[in-house]
């Protein structure tokens, strides 16, 4: 699922992720799958997306929260819009029930823990992803 081209986009602080520089990094198709992740996620889910510049990264990330809890974080990069999801050894396990493709089941089965957490990582770039994105995202905002 990783493509070769790994470059993560807007890296400059003085450059905010305003929609005319998301539209002007992501080019027409990839900022239109983008408007639409936004949308199910703030009309479908009622989250709310904050953009900011995170020193540590070097970069602009989007966390997607519900009141206080984090869902998912969203980066820009070349050729893809990827979603990151945090989950501990007990909520994981719910993970490889969901009804999502096998292939992020079997990468998150293998991921390799960051301190407590294990990550789930889909790179968007293609509209029949929305699926499976859904799924996970109504799974983590179930969660307790």
């Amino acid at each position: 699922m990783e493509s070769d081209n790994e470059t993560l986009l807007l890296r400059e602080k003085e450059t905010e992720p305003t929609l005319d520089v998301l539209e002007n990094v992501l080019g027409k198709e990839l900022f239109i799958l983008y408007e639409e992740l936004i949308k199910i996620f703030t009309d479908e889910f009622s989250l709310e997306p904050q953009w900011q510049f995170y020193k540590d990264g070097n970069a602009w990330l989007c966390k997607v929260v519900f009141k206080k809890k984090t869902i998912l974080w969203l980066s820009v990069w070349e050729n893809y819009i990827k979603t990151g999801f945090y989950f501990t050894e007990k909520s994981g396990t719910g993970v490889l029930a969901l009804d999502i493709d096998p292939e992020i089941k079997e990468a998150f089965a293998v991921a390799k823990p960051i301190g407590k957490l294990i990550p789930l990582t889909i790179d968007v770039n293609q509209h029949k992803q929305m699926k499976d994105l859904k799924e996970v995202v109504k799974y983590k905002k179930g969660l307790k």
